[in-house]
């Protein structure tokens, strides 16, 4: 006979039925303010003016084969928005540097021919590693996360040992561009460190817990993946990443229900998109442009953000893949994220301890006495 649940023992079944609450939807639709609207829209601006130098060069050059890693070299400029400029100034070059060593060893890892089960390992460390740097520089917002798509555009093989060079001299470069127009363009952000408060500091074992699991979790998402035959399972690995990152439980579940909610929208704006075969000008421009929207909207709202990062990310790979089906790509970062987000906000249960359930219980019942 199963025991009750208490108020002063919640189990993880009770923490499953706060996915299905109504509530769990309310709270992933609700619009809540910017914290700091102006450093959030001008790292987009940077992070556009990177892209709008970077891509055409990159194209008009011998080089256009590595378009998709100019673009990915661009975002380094989102980080730091919210830090003094002296700290933000070290905190791009950290984000830079772990960038580009992500795609210098999984291009590594693909060069060497590693067989497709070390690939998939190769890529699960890539995610805890990432997020253990995540925690412990406090590099802040887009986090981890957006650096593993650098992970899986290098997940391709066979690829030959220049091509490692010149990924990782592209990212690097395009991610020092990024931080000198960050640089130059600081006086236009303002310091808004004393209105937005930092990362709270995590003990060292506490990272660790969290990045073994991260590891396990995408791991686990990204050979789900590729057992239905999907190529890209990094972005499975990325749905169950958003689903276990937070500081509390509850913000993880929502954040996993939001980026369901987010990426299903935004493929399928993307596949619309893609159905008009726009030409690489035109992708360009719609990368740039997206990278200022989101960015000022993505604070408010993950979901909402989410439906516009989705189609800027599957611009970005299919930037650098002519001939690849657009409507394919984007029914398959659905599937992707479903999977990935499922396996995520299910092991973010069962990985969670009795405190979070505590706390998770408390945000139920405060929602409750509100409604």
């Amino acid at each position: 006979m199963d025991t009750p649940p208490t108020s002063d023992r919640p189990r993880r079944r009770d923490a499953a039925k706060h996915i299905l609450h109504p509530h769990t939807l309310r709270d992933g639709m609700r619009i809540a303010p910017q914290p700091h609207v102006r450093a959030s829209a001008m790292a987009g601006v940077q992070a556009a003016m990177t892209g709008a130098i970077a891509m055409p060069l990159i194209y008009i050059s011998p080089f256009a084969h590595l378009l998709s890693f100019a673009a990915l070299g661009s975002i380094v400029a989102l980080y730091g928005r919210f830090a003094p400029a002296q700290r933000r100034n070290w905190l791009l070059l950290y984000c830079m540097l772990s960038q580009t060593a992500v795609v210098l060893v999984t291009s590594t890892a693909a060069w060497l021919g590693a067989p497709n089960l070390v690939m998939l390992i190769v890529l699960a460390l890539c995610c805890g590693g990432l997020m253990f740097v995540q925690q412990t520089v406090k590099m802040g917002a887009p986090g981890a996360l957006l650096m593993v798509f650098a992970a899986g555009a290098s997940f391709d093989t066979p690829v030959r040992f220049v091509e490692i060079i010149e990924r990782g001299l592209t990212v690097m470069l395009v991610g020092l561009l990024a931080w000198a127009i960050c640089f130059l363009t600081e006086k236009f952000r303002n310091d808004p460190s004393a209105f937005v408060p930092g990362e709270p500091a995590l003990p060292r074992k506490r990272r660790i817990e969290v990045a073994l699991s991260i590891t396990l979790a995408t791991f686990l998402a990204a050979a789900a993946s590729q057992l239905i035959g999907a190529s890209h399972p990094s972005w499975a690995a990325m749905g169950a990443m958003a689903a276990m990152t937070g500081p509390h439980l509850y913000h993880a579940l929502h954040r996993g229900v939001q980026r369901l909610l987010g990426v299903v929208i935004g493929a399928a704006i993307a596949g619309v998109i893609l159905i008009f075969e726009p030409n690489v000008w035109q992708m360009m421009g719609l990368i740039v442009g997206l990278q200022i929207i989101t960015e000022i909207i993505i604070g408010s709202n993950y979901a909402l953000g989410q439906m516009l990062v989705t189609p800027m990310a599957l611009l970005m790979t299919v930037i650098g893949m002519p001939g690849v089906s657009g409507f394919h790509m984007a029914s398959e970062r659905i599937w992707d994220t479903l999977i990935g987000a499922a396996i995520g906000l299910v092991l973010a249960i069962l990985l969670s301890s009795q405190p979070d359930r505590l706390e998770l219980a408390a945000y139920k019942a405060a929602k409750g006495n509100k409604s």
